[in-house]
């Protein structure tokens, strides 16, 4: 096996500055709600995420997962642990890969934000990098297997029946696109910290060019490499996913098309306003090669995945310049921050030159 050469956080790190709060009074409250509850309760923090804060719960040799949004403002429809905490409760009946949620509390006297308590699951999460665990990077085989997961698992959550899980009024698929358009458009006039023009050219373009939606699914909303655990033995295996605060009711493209905006191939130069995913190493599927074997999968036409593809980067940008946003005026001091504000730039100028040649 290769050595690591891995630059990810560990797993868990000791509560950062400002985002830690009362632990007796969470272990008083949660005493009594939750299996093994009375005994000392000890708590940590998950070094991954942009936004939502995420905590160990651990109670001796039994652990819980503690979700709470980001600090500060948040938008009424975004990070909404009430929403999460829904999809999670019931959504593990009839996909395996979502964790279970066990307990919800809206009192921010607990600590500070409404939260929710969910399973722990174990494995492996892939960030920047393939872990020495998967080869490193060096070997073909597992790449794949891990690019093949993340299409599969996806198209698999694409054709869960959103009525047998208790899901069917989750939200409100007619006309779901263009809300999403406006939307994130409006979250980015929220957040900007300075003038991009091309931001105007973009939603002009996507208003313009809106094809009309497939049959509408569940959706994620988030589809990231990053929010996926597998299994530590076998990287084609998922464990779980994460980050369900944004599920819905809608277009499916949304999901891949935010999946394909992180997807850097082998011969596109890292770090050129993207997300972080280690797609550009021997064996990894192809964006173009993901695409079809989720039409394969699904047995649906994907010939309008590429305007998807383009609403997935600028997505991702107004995600990176609310994260900025947080930075910029104070509201957290996480270091890793501090570029967010040119990654968003970057991502919009690569959205205007795919929506040019309207490929994947």
């Amino acid at each position: 096996m290769p050595p690591s050469h891995s630059t990810d956080p560990p797993e868990t790190i000791p509560i950062r500055a400002g985002e830690d709060f009362d632990h007796q009074r969470l272990a008083d409250y949660l005493r009594g709600k939750l299996p093994a509850s009375d005994r000392s309760l000890e708590v940590l923090q998950f070094a991954g995420g942009h936004a939502n804060l995420t905590y160990l719960l651990r109670y001796g040799d039994t652990e819980y997962v503690l979700r709470r949004p980001p600090l500060g403002p948040v938008a009424p429809s975004s990070h909404d642990m009430a929403r999460e905490y829904r999809v999670l409760s019931v959504l593990y009946t009839g996909y395996p890969y979502a964790p279970r949620a066990f307990l919800y509390a809206d009192d921010p006297a607990l600590i500070g934000a409404p939260f929710f308590v969910m399973e722990r699951r174990r494995g492996i999460v892939v960030r920047r990098t393939i872990p020495p665990e998967f080869g490193g990077g060096e070997d073909p085989i597992s790449n794949r297997r891990i690019s093949e997961v993340m299409i599969d698992t996806l198209a698999d959550l694409h054709n869960v029946d959103s009525r047998a899980v208790g899901l069917a009024d989750l939200g409100k698929p007619d006309g779901f696109m263009r809300r999403q358009i406006d939307g994130w458009t409006g979250r980015y006039e929220r957040a900007k910290t300075k003038d991009v023009s091309i931001v105007a050219d973009l939603t002009r373009w996507l208003h313009e060019r809106l094809p009309q939606s497939p049959s509408p699914t569940l959706l994620h909303n988030d589809w990231r490499l990053d929010n996926m655990m597998l299994d530590a033995k076998d990287p084609g295996r998922c464990e779980a996913v994460f980050d369900w605060d944004m599920c819905t009711l809608g277009d499916p493209f949304a999901d891949l098309g935010t999946l394909l905006s992180a997807w850097i191939e082998a011969s596109e130069a890292p770090g050129q306003g993207t997300v972080g995913m280690p797609s550009n190493v021997p064996g990894f599927l192809t964006r173009r090669d993901a695409v079809a074997r989720y039409g394969q999968r699904r047995g649906v036409d994907v010939s309008d995945v590429p305007y998807y593809y383009v609403f997935g980067i600028f997505k991702i940008a107004v995600v990176l310049q609310q994260i900025y946003y947080r930075y910029h005026v104070g509201q957290t001091q996480d270091e890793r921050f501090a570029s967010f504000e040119q990654g968003a730039e970057l991502l919009f100028w690569r959205a205007k030159e795919r929506s040019e040649h309207l490929t994947v």
